[in-house]
């Protein structure tokens, strides 16, 4: 069963599905794309690990020195010199807290390479919650960025969360819901930009090669149908519930008569729980 949404699916990009939806994603664009380019190139799929932790900064917890006491300690009260005996306080209640612990993040991207050589020709990227917060995913997405602006590869950038900080791009104004971004690195610094809002199906792209070779299409909206179907997220996602991140008043009412003609909202959402 294909997404109820014509476009990118809202309830998809909840945090509790999201890291799916990348995973489902990236495997589908190369494996869709692998059948367009060869015999000449081929798509590999590849991985990103950093380390962050949870308390707000983005730095790791990198130790404890070693001079540090275990246990309680006690505290003795040295009486006055007058032969009395010495009583011990109450030793001090500990109180539970929480420690920042390290995360390992792992993220998936693709690179289009040349058969025989293996020279990486384009790099694909589907941003994550992570990329776009001024945190440790973000510094190290942008130091991958930039490496891949400063070069000969073609970069496609596709960013279909609401939520966050978009990555920087001079020279426009549009502030919409979704973008994609296709730079090619022999135009640089101008490149293209799909920008998109909700009720918009989600373009194909074209993905760049070498100059020589024709630009196969990326059919980004078919492939979210086709996850959206085999990761079974029709008995899944909870129509009934809030979206997380909201919508706007007005996006809101649109998405809301849309899931009540199709039978999938029975009541307003903004009455219900979050999921």
């Amino acid at each position: 069963m294909p997404s109820p949404f014509p476009g990118m699916n809202p309830y998809l990009e909840n945090p509790r599905f999201w890291h799916e939806i990348h995973k489902w994603l990236t495997i589908l664009i190369a494996e869709i794309m692998n059948q367009k380019i060869r015999p000449k190139y081929w798509v590999s799929v590849e991985e990103r690990v950093y380390q962050t932790t949870g308390n707000g900064d983005g730095t790791l917890l990198v130790g404890i020195p070693d001079n540090v006491v275990r246990g309680q300690s006690r505290v003795n009260i040295i009486p006055p010199s007058t032969g009395a005996v010495a009583i011990a306080a109450p030793p001090t209640q500990p109180v539970q807290i929480n420690l920042p612990m390290p995360e390992t993040v792992k993220e998936w991207y693709l690179e289009v390479r040349e058969v025989g050589t293996d020279e990486v020709i384009t790099v694909i990227e589907i941003l994550s919650p992570k990329n776009k917060q001024a945190k440790e995913g973000r510094k190290s997405y942008m130091q991958k960025r930039e490496k891949i602006l400063g070069s000969s590869t073609h970069l496609i950038e596709i960013d279909l969360l609401r939520q966050g900080k978009p990555m920087a791009m001079f020279n426009q104004d549009l502030k919409t819901h979704y973008r994609i971004v296709v730079s090619r690195s022999q135009t640089r610094p101008m490149a293209d930009l799909y920008a998109f809002n909700l009720p918009q199906e989600i373009p194909s792209i074209p993905l760049p090669l070498q100059a020589e070779d024709e630009e196969p299409l990326i059919p980004l909206q078919s492939l979210l149908h086709t996850l959206y179907d085999r990761g079974s997220y029709d008995l899944r996602v909870d129509y009934q519930t809030k979206l997380t991140p909201a919508l706007s008043t007005e996006d809101d009412t649109w998405a809301n008569q849309l899931l009540s003609t199709l039978g999938l909202q029975e009541n307003n959402p903004s009455d219900n729980p979050s999921a």
